[in-house]
């Protein structure tokens, strides 16, 4: 089968011939590929934008490039996880269209899916023209969609499977352990040190505090939050689609939630993290209590030990930001705003302390 020569230039970790061919073969009648584009934004898996002829959009996701932690960037589970909830759920979600095992196409599995139009809220710069009314909407949409998540029909959805949820935060706090020695053996490869004794006594800490017995079940995101979100403002606040659901799996649905408040920053922080929205300190938006009221009443949830959920967001985070700053040592990076990342670690690890000592989540 033969593609049309003139296809626009490639960007990092896209083959664009072999995926025009690819293309043609999967998606007959879609068209050339006429424009190629890496979606800011992404510290993980990488996003891509692709204009066909015609003005048509599609969104591809392919693992990052460099350093990827075992078990982690698993396409598959993303693109199932979609597909599932596009037809069985509330949950707001783009539409998939393919999904690609052979490797040899552009270097890894991949798969496409329906451009969303919507907006990533991220900044203060983001919020100049979202009035306080707005605001609040989006909190409530937001809050809404985690919760619908949270309550999906496992059985409805073809979901059943996905996960392992008996000793689900015992076997995070394990997976997440794993991630972080993988990170340090990269970092040390490198020449490179990290020195942070905070991360083995919150380890600690963590351990002592596991829930007894299974606690809640339910689907899980895995990194919820407004910026993993696209947002419409007009004719009234919505979310149009989650989206990055790389580390979805069936789980205690607090851990959730825990990671959600983490980054969701407030004006009267003492200290911004590099990741997370700083927009939600803008007026009008949520404090984090809100969020929590908000949600206990949507889902019916005990939320009384949320300090630990909090603490364990912290530390799953920390583990997440190290195995990044392992690839922006081996610049294996794509995009901006890496050389912050590592900078991360620490305060997140000060964080979840702070929030243990303190017995509460604010």
């Amino acid at each position: 089968m033969t593609v049309d020569a003139e296809l626009p230039a490639g960007v990092p970790g896209i083959d664009v011939p072999r995926l025009a061919e690819w293309l043609a073969r999967t998606l007959p009648g879609s068209g050339r590929i006429t424009a190629i584009d890496l979606i800011a934004g992404g510290r993980s898996n990488l996003t891509y934008g692709i204009t066909l002829d015609g003005g048509r959009r599609v969104v591809l996701r392919r693992p990052p490039l460099g350093h990827v932690l075992p078990t982690a960037h698993d396409m598959g589970r993303e693109y199932r996880v979609l597909s599932a909830l596009g037809t069985g759920s509330d949950v707001p979600v783009p539409t998939t269209l393919a999904f690609c095992e052979d490797e040899e196409v552009i270097g890894a599995r991949f798969y496409l899916m329906d451009f969303v139009d919507g907006r990533v809220l991220r900044t203060t710069e983001d919020a100049a023209d979202i009035t306080p009314e707005q605001a609040r909407g989006l909190s409530d949409r937001l809050v809404e969609a985690l919760a619908a998540i949270h309550l999906v029909d496992l059985e409805a959805t073809g979901l059943t499977d996905f996960g392992r949820p008996g000793g689900y935060m015992a076997r995070q706090l394990k997976r997440w352990g794993k991630q972080w020695d993988s990170s340090q053996e990269a970092i040390r490869a490198t020449g490179a040190e990290r020195d942070l004794p905070a991360y083995d006594r919150l380890v600690a800490r963590l351990t002592e505090r596991l829930p007894d017995g299974d606690g809640l079940t339910g689907l899980v995101h895995g990194d919820f939050r407004l910026d993993n979100a696209l947002a419409r403002l007009e004719p009234r606040p919505e979310i149009a689609a989650v989206v990055d659901w790389e580390m979805s799996t069936l789980g205690d649905p607090l851990s959730d939630l825990g990671l959600t408040l983490v980054y969701w920053a407030e004006a009267t922080d003492k200290e911004a993290l590099p990741v997370g929205a700083t927009i939600t300190t803008a007026p009008g938006f949520h404090t984090r209590r809100e969020f929590v009221e908000r949600y206990a009443a949507l889902t019916g949830f005990d939320v009384a030990a949320l300090d630990f959920y909090v603490a364990f967001a912290c530390f799953k985070l920390a583990a997440i930001l190290e195995g990044i700053h392992a690839r922006y040592l081996q610049n294996a990076t794509v995009g901006e705003g890496f050389e912050q990342i590592g900078h991360g670690v620490p305060m997140l690890l000060e964080r979840a302390h702070a929030t243990l000592d303190a017995g509460s989540a604010w």
